[in-house]
């Protein structure tokens, strides 16, 4: 490989200089390593772009809506190989095409899954309506079906009933008093982390617990969900 030269960014440019559509660029240092690791020389990557609809509006124009890394396609040569342009064009092409199919199916995978969403939402409303809340919680499906979670509870009348990943009864009473107390203007909570919602408790939920949202169905009456830790 030719040695790296520095580019040098002029003052009068507001912005750094784009060079993700640059074929002369230097391979970053941990590319060169693994390549050399792997007896490779030369080598062509190629990047498949999806459109990002995790947050923005899913009516939005391709023109306006966010673009995200799917995935990366790479080609190695155990020795010096030239690709002229018209067949990288021709890679580059192909990779579009197959972005665009990705594309099409994780935007058909998130159609199923709000699809699924509606028709449990549906049956979900249709026990509380004919039964009191706790058919929500015991029978299928339940409220950890309507939402993304890794436990669930529900307080009342001063009973507890708890589903997957949760806190004790003790403490989800706690929880529904320091939010009756803290938060009693509202219908409810949500936070990534308990703790730095100010929960006292949270030290006593580090081992089981981290995300959390809560809704009053009543005066003291509330429905918990639940996330384990993720690392970030």
């Amino acid at each position: 490989l030719a040695p790296s030269i520095m580019v040098t960014q002029d003052k009068n440019l507001a912005d750094p200089i784009n060079l993700s559509g640059s074929t002369l660029r230097a391979p970053h240092g941990c590319h060169a390593q693994y390549m050399a690791n792997m007896g490779s020389i030369a080598s062509l990557v190629m990047s498949v772009i999806i459109n990002d609809t995790e947050d923005g509006n899913e009516m939005e124009s391709d023109q306006q809506m966010g673009r995200k890394l799917w995935g990366l396609v790479v080609c190695h040569h155990q020795t010096a190989r030239f690709v002229p342009f018209p067949l990288r064009y021709a890679c580059e092409f192909l990779i579009q095409v197959f972005g665009v199919q990705i594309n099409k199916e994780v935007e058909l995978e998130a159609q199923k899954k709000e699809k699924h969403v509606i028709q449990t939402q549906t049956v979900l409303c249709d026990m509380l309506l004919r039964d009191a809340p706790v058919a929500i919680m015991t029978q299928s499906p339940n409220v950890m079906d309507l939402v993304k979670c890794d436990g669930a509870a529900l307080l009342y009348r001063k009973k507890c009933w708890l589903l997957g990943v949760s806190p004790t009864e003790t403490q989800i009473t706690d929880l529904a008093a320091w939010l009756l107390e803290y938060h009693g203007d509202s219908t409810g909570l949500t936070t990534d982390s308990v703790m730095e919602a100010g929960y006292p408790g949270a030290s006593d939920l580090a081992s089981a617990i981290c995300g959390m949202a809560a809704i009053r169905i009543t005066s003291k009456d509330f429905l918990f969900w639940f996330r384990s830790h993720t690392a970030k």
